[in-house]
């Protein structure tokens, strides 16, 4: 929406009228700013869900649990680079360099589940009750 709205104040629309050129550049560069932001706080809950998936994988039995563990580092690099270029911008470069790394974590699953997690789970026959 904030980039739909930036063209928006651009688009030189009869109601923007009382807006010279230099502020309607202004508005449209704010719109564009909090469209960052809101990437980052979206980037925030894609990691945050990561840790109940990485639990559920670790509890699965049938997909290997180092894979849950690689999603728990894989959230902690979208938390860390998000939070830091959130709360602390000037070292928001810094961390990235390193965080932004930690969410290829996120492929051993996404193969595992293409190639593994598709095939036809035979369904076992259940023992008979002992009396």
């Amino acid at each position: 929406m904030n980039e739909i709205a930036a063209l928006l104040a651009l688009s030189g629309a009869n109601f923007l009228s009382v807006f010279d050129s230099g502020q309607q550049n202004t508005l449209a560069y704010i719109f564009m700013r909090l469209h960052s932001q809101t990437n980052l706080v979206a980037e925030i809950f894609s990691g945050l869900w990561l840790f109940p998936f990485g639990i559920l994988v670790i509890r699965s039995g049938f997909i290997p649990s180092i894979l849950g563990y690689l999603l728990f580092l894989a959230a902690l690099g979208y938390l860390a680079s998000s939070l830091t270029f959130l709360l602390l911008p000037a070292y928001g470069p810094i961390v990235d360099k390193f965080a932004s790394q930690l969410p290829l974590c996120e492929l051993p699953i996404i193969f595992w589940l293409l190639i593994w997690g598709a095939k036809d789970q035979r369904a076992q026959a259940p023992e008979p009750a002992k009396r």
